[in-house]
């Protein structure tokens, strides 16, 4: 009792009364570091270790991979990322017979280390600066579709006139400020990733979509994977003479992980966040757009679910969609109740108004700038519009049937009928067939043509009405969709293969009911990027305004919002209160994973945790002092979105503390806007990454590499 009255009182005083250690909203770029006063803030090394351009640092031990971020902690391009990271390679790499994403998977030698389909790495070797040159093209004269054509072909060109056919090296412009500033970052390309160790779905995803997005979370979200290069050094494929990539810079294990008011801080490749866009942008999210996104994935979800049961090839073959899914869903519910809780719409407006005073009563502004909020409210407007259609239109050209159908009528069109390319498709399609599962594409496909049935008249394609009728009942569209399957060519790979040997007249006359579905959403598609070439360019403009005018109300200049490039967050190990008389501390640990435990999925834990931990026959040196167990995960007041998954938790020294692989529930809405009330990350404690390591994989190889003893 005397141990926990202590630990109380210690989270009561770090949560509500430490002064000056207070975390900052921001994803850093590159460009800023050096500018921050880091130091002052807890950090114990030069900020020149973070980030050198003229030297080596922390920056090049971090990597893009599998849509996330990892970070070299070896030698030998070892890379320690999220198991939600590998789940797609493992996935592929599972079978009834030898369930890896089920069971984990160790390679206990190189050679065994398995090929992660589809994965490759990008490091970030430099950046500069080409806003000039990418502005420099646009003319008063332009109308709003040939300003976007005109930014989005000089991107195209300056990336690929930095790449000058150079091995390994990606060249790619990225936008930091809309219509503003833009960046060129150059990056080296690995192509061989393979994994090393993962472990069992158990530990990886404790606690499913039940726990996801949620704390108190006791997930052992890590995996590690490794780069290999050609014996040359140079990028190259998949070869078993490949030979480990050896980084300029890996990151350091600091074992004895982090406590309660650490100073750390993140390294890594945030995807998007909208922190400086209008109301109008996020009362269209909000309103319209995530709530049909969450609902379609839900049902999505489930129509998997229902056709898998008991079938675990299938279930094996949905898995990574599903995971998505549900990553995704959850991840705008929380956003809706974020946004509707905070009032943030409405905040904006009322913002927007103080904004457009203070434009009014500056004369140079008001020449400039008069104008600029109507428009931008205009442009939404439109968008808000038609913004079902897009959305529509746009998970139908995914759906598989269709999608591969679009292809091959495109290669007709192109003559693209014979040659490489017709071969490429060919074996494309042939493999497409070896996987998909027919009824739920029709299911997907059928709820998709309804969903469009709804829309005002004039937004509803001429071929959708013909293909599904005047149903307005879901199941008797499904009914028109298989009667119209059978009846067409798409129904077999043979049938498929027919129509990539039709030329372009004969593909015209085709009646087939799916050839012509797909060329009237062809059309509409059309219809659609003409529409967005207009409105992109138009926001272009606009935006630019709207953020002149921000900051010079606001006398400051705004960081840029995550772009997918390399960005710095720091903050501190802390709790949250989210709600009245709710306190939450900022570590978990394994007593919690245990008291949790059901033995059924997804609070399944591995037996060997359950009694590692009732016994206590594990080595000490695992456990945090303070609480006397093994810590599993922790909060932090980091800035962190989709795309920092994977990405190192590094303390005061730049050593490596934890993984990071979520946010908590009400900060789902980060995307938005940030606080310090709310804003809390989860990551995985390096100690646990440790212990599973080596008492369930058996991988004390792994722990010897990281120098971990």
């Amino acid at each position: 009792m005397l141990r926990i009255s202590r630990l109380t009182t210690l989270f009561v005083f770090t949560l509500f009364f430490v002064v000056g250690l207070t975390a900052d909203e921001g994803m850093y770029p590159l460009s800023e570091i050096s500018r921050l006063d880091l130091k002052a803030k807890g950090l114990k090394i030069d900020v020149s270790e973070i980030y050198n351009p003229d030297g080596v640092s922390l920056v090049d031990a971090i990597c893009q991979v599998g849509g996330g971020t990892g970070e070299f902690v070896s030698a030998d391009g070892l890379i320690l990322t999220n198991h939600h990271i590998a789940f797609s390679g493992v996935t592929n790499a599972s079978t009834p017979e030898h369930d890896y994403l089920r069971d984990g998977f160790t390679a206990s030698t190189r050679e065994a280390e398995y090929p992660a389909q589809g994965y490759m790495c990008r490091i970030t070797e430099a950046y500069r600066d080409v806003s000039k040159e990418v502005l420099g093209v646009v003319t008063d004269g332009m109308s709003p579709a040939e300003r976007s054509d005109a930014i989005q072909e000089q991107m195209k060109k300056l990336a690929k006139d930095a790449e000058a056919d150079r091995e390994n090296i990606s060249c790619e412009v990225s936008e930091m400020f809309p219509g503003k500033s833009y960046v060129l970052f150059t990056y080296r390309i690995i192509r061989d990733v393979r994994l090393v160790y993962v472990p069992p779905l158990a530990v990886g995803n404790y606690g499913g979509e039940i726990d996801n997005w949620v704390w108190p979370r006791h997930t052992g979200d890590f995996s590690f994977l490794r780069a290999y290069v050609g014996p040359d050094g140079k990028t190259a494929p998949y070869a078993k003479e490949n030979v480990p990539y050896k980084p300029k810079r890996f990151i350091k294990v600091a074992p004895k992980g982090v406590s309660d008011g650490d100073f750390v801080f993140i390294l890594g490749y945030p995807g998007r966040t909208y922190r400086h866009k209008s109301a109008d942008y996020i009362a269209l999210y909000q309103n319209t757009i995530l709530p049909y996104l969450s609902a379609r994935y839900d049902y999505m979800i489930e129509t998997m679910e229902n056709a898998s049961e008991g079938d675990r090839a299938l279930q094996l073959e949905f898995a990574d969609l599903m995971k998505g899914l549900a990553n995704a869903t959850k991840n705008y519910k929380g956003k809706l109740q974020g946004l509707r809780r905070l009032g943030l719409v409405e905040k904006r407006r009322a913002e927007e108004a103080e904004l457009q005073k203070y434009i009014e009563s500056n004369p140079e502004l008001n020449a400039k700038f008069s104008k600029t909020q109507k428009e931008l409210s205009a442009v939404y407007k439109g968008y808000e519009e038609t913004a079902l259609q897009e959305i529509i239109a746009s998970m139908l050209g995914r759906n598989q049937y269709i999608a591969m159908l679009s292809s091959v009528m495109k290669a007709v069109e192109k003559g693209d009928v014979t040659g490489e390319k017709a071969t490429r498709l060919q074996e494309f399609i042939e493999k497409q067939y070896g996987l998909i599962h027919q009824e739920t594409e029709l299911e997907f496909l059928a709820t998709l043509l309804h969903d469009f049935q709804k829309l005002p008249a004039d937004q509803r394609p001429a071929a959708v009405t013909a293909f599904a009728g005047s149903e307005t009942d879901r199941a008797k569209v499904l009914a028109r969709v298989r009667e119209a399957f059978k009846k067409s060519a798409i129904a077999t790979h043979a049938g498929m293969a027919v129509v990539l040997g039709w030329d372009e007249e004969k593909l015209a006359a085709s009646k087939d009911p799916f050839v012509e579905l797909v060329r009237g959403l062809n059309a509409l598609n059309e219809e659609i990027i003409l529409r967005r070439r207009t409105r992109d360019g138009e926001l272009k403009r606009l935006e630019a305004e709207f953020l002149d005018a921000k900051m010079a109300w606001q006398k400051k200049d705004f960081i840029p919002d995550a772009n997918s490039t390399l960005r710095l967050t720091y903050g501190y190990i802390r709790g949250y209160a989210p709600a009245d008389a709710t306190i939450y501390k900022p570590q978990t640990t394994l007593r919690g994973l245990v008291e949790k435990n059901t033995g059924e999925e997804p609070f399944n834990a591995p037996a060997r945790l359950v009694e590692l931990y009732n016994t206590r026959s594990y080595d000490k040196s695992y456990e945090d002092a303070l609480l006397e167990d093994v810590p599993i995960a922790m909060l932090y007041n980091m800035d962190t979105t989709g795309g920092n998954s994977g990405s190192p938790v590094l303390n005061a020294r730049g050593e490596l503390v934890g993984v990071n692989f979520d946010r908590a529930f009400e900060a789902t809405v980060n995307d938005y806007q940030w606080s310090e009330d709310y804003s809390r990350s989860i990551g995985a404690d390096i100690r646990y990454v440790l212990f599973v390591a080596k008492y369930l994989g058996q991988a004390d190889f792994l722990l010897r590499e990281l120098g971990v003893h």
